[in-house]
Parts: structure tokens; C-alpha cells; sequence
């Protein structure tokens, strides 16, 4: 069984280093999941840390879990009132013309036979915030951009990348196309900080994967 990395721990927080390709919950054809790996996240504590938010099984990086209930209960909060800070680092197929900037755009969740599920932009959609800055220009006409989603939807960072560059994260198989110089859609979660009323704010950050660094991402 693979180690999960530990990026960030106290009595009431862990923030994990979710390896790419490890989903959260057990897959309905079965597979590995998270949760072979909750025995080995107690740390000698009697309860299971349980995830307080979600990340696409491809994506990597900093997954908050709550050691107890009540802490449970105050991470949800603060997702919920926006006040967490999260970023993230992501490959987008092609090049990226401006800077930066802020995408504004409600999603809504569609589902069809031949698709499956998936995410669209809607104006009736909820509304969704990304903000956005170009960090680095790499070899084969691609670009890594920094993501700070501002909310929290469903594939919010792969949707809007699309509608926002004309072009889907590298390997993205559901709103771009698979590619074979990567194994999966190519984000990140580089960066968590979660204010806390009375203690200090966690803060975390897991490195970047190899298959970042192989492009050139450092």
C-alpha cells in the first residue's frame, strides 16, 4: 500500500498530499480508494479523519481531513462562508495570451446517456469564481496558470479553463482530450490555508508532482 504524505498536523486537522489517480471514495466497480487508507490516517487517534471537501480523483495535492466531529463541523463552516484560500496549479493545453484574470461563470450539472454527467456553463448555473495568473510558458506551446477559485463547484477549475482559454487542462478526457505525454487531467492542489477563530490558520502546501516537474512546471 502506497504512503500517503502528511503535509500538514495537529489535534483537530491533517492535510494530506492526495496522490493522482486515488479517488476519495470507493469507486462503485470497486478499486482502491482513500478509505484503505484511513487505518493508517488515525496516527494512533481512535477516530477516522474524514474529508471536508473534495478533489477530482486525478487531481493531486492538499486534501483537508477532520479529526473529530466538531472540527468536522467548523472546517464545513468555513468552506462554506469562502473564507478558505485555496490554490492550485494547472497545465492548460495551448498557449495563454493575458496574464491574469478572473472567470465569472455559473455552472450547472447535465447528465445524458451517451456522455454520462458532466458540468456546463449555464445562466441559471450557480455561480462560480476563478481567479487566474499565468505562471510559466513550457515546452510544446503549453502554459502552467495558478487557479484561486473564489467557490467550490464540481470540476469549476477544468470547466472554466475551457470557456475561459479556448483550450481544457492538458489530458482533461471530459472537456478536452486525452494526451499521451500525461496520464491524467493535469491539476494540482498546491496550496490550503484555513482560518481557525482562536488558534492559527492551517496552512499547507504539497510540492509538485513529477509529472509537473517532467514538464518543465519547477
Amino acid at each position: 500500500m502506497i504512503q500517503i504524505p502528511i503535509v500538514y498536523e495537529d489535534g483537530e486537522a491533517l492535510v494530506i498530499d492526495k496522490p493522482a489517480g486515488l479517488p476519495i471514495e470507493q469507486p462503485r466497480k470497486g478499486g482502491p480508494s482513500l478509505a484503505d487508507h484511513i487505518e493508517q490516517l488515525k496516527l494512533g487517534f481512535q477516530r477516522a479523519p474524514q474529508a471536508v471537501h473534495r478533489l477530482d480523483t486525478d487531481t493531486s495535492g492538499c486534501l483537508l481531513l477532520a479529526r473529530n466531529p466538531k472540527a468536522l463541523k467548523r472546517f464545513n463552516t468555513a468552506f462554506q462562508e469562502k473564507l478558505v484560500q485555496k490554490t492550485y496549479l494547472g497545465i492548460v493545453a495551448g498557449p495563454v495570451e493575458e496574464d491574469e484574470g478572473t472567470i465569472d461563470l455559473a455552472l450547472s450539472k447535465i447528465s445524458s446517456e451517451a456522455k454520462g454527467w458532466r458540468m456546463i456553463v449555464a445562466k441559471k448555473g450557480k455561480p462560480s469564481v476563478t481567479h487566474w495568473t499565468k505562471r510559466k510558458e513550457l515546452e510544446g506551446g503549453v502554459t502552467l496558470v495558478e487557479f484561486r477559485p473564489e467557490t467550490g463547484r464540481t470540476h469549476q477549475i477544468r470547466v472554466h479553463a475551457e470557456h475561459a482559454f479556448g483550450r481544457s487542462l492538458l489530458g482533461d478526457p471530459v472537456y478536452g482530450n486525452k494526451d499521451a505525454r500525461v496520464g491524467r487531467t493535469m491539476l494540482h492542489a498546491s496550496a490550503l490555508v484555513v482560518p481557525r477563530e482562536n488558534k492559527p490558520e492551517i496552512t499547507a502546501h504539497a510540492p509538485l508532482p513529477a509529472d509537473f516537474i517532467k514538464l518543465g512546471a519547477e
